[in-house]
């Protein structure tokens, strides 16, 4: 199973980006996602995590601002971000917290090469 991010970019304070993730793995299988970002000289931070009945969580930092959804097919994950903020200049990467389906789904510790985030004034 392979992570691909892709959304990134360069954008000004008060603008939008989308990012997507798409999972690369057999028709068979779903998961549970979750996206996390990273800055120079910080730790990775969890940002938001869905799971296949849809419930959603959020750090404080974004909720309100950020919103984490899903395809039908539980394969490819979004984070649709709006009013950015410098804090918000990142690396962001998805995750799979969790595998569904056949045993050829299993994954642990996959994470994506990550999209950059630039938020400049």
């Amino acid at each position: 199973v392979q992570l691909v991010e892709s959304g990134g970019g360069s954008v000004q304070a008060g603008g939008s980006l989308r990012l997507s993730c798409a999972a690369f793995a057999h028709s068979s299988c779903s998961f549970d996602m979750s996206w996390y970002r990273q800055s120079p000289g910080k730790e990775r931070e969890f940002v938001a995590s869905i799971v296949r009945d849809g419930r959603t969580i959020y750090a404080d930092s974004v909720n309100g601002r950020f919103t984490i959804s899903q395809d039908d097919a539980y394969k490819t994950v979004y984070l649709q971000m709006k009013n950015l903020n410098l804090e918000d200049t990142a690396m962001y990467y998805c995750r799979i917290d969790r595998w569904f389906g056949e045993l050829k789904c299993y994954v642990t510790n996959v994470w994506g090469p990550g999209t950059q985030v630039t938020v400049s004034s």
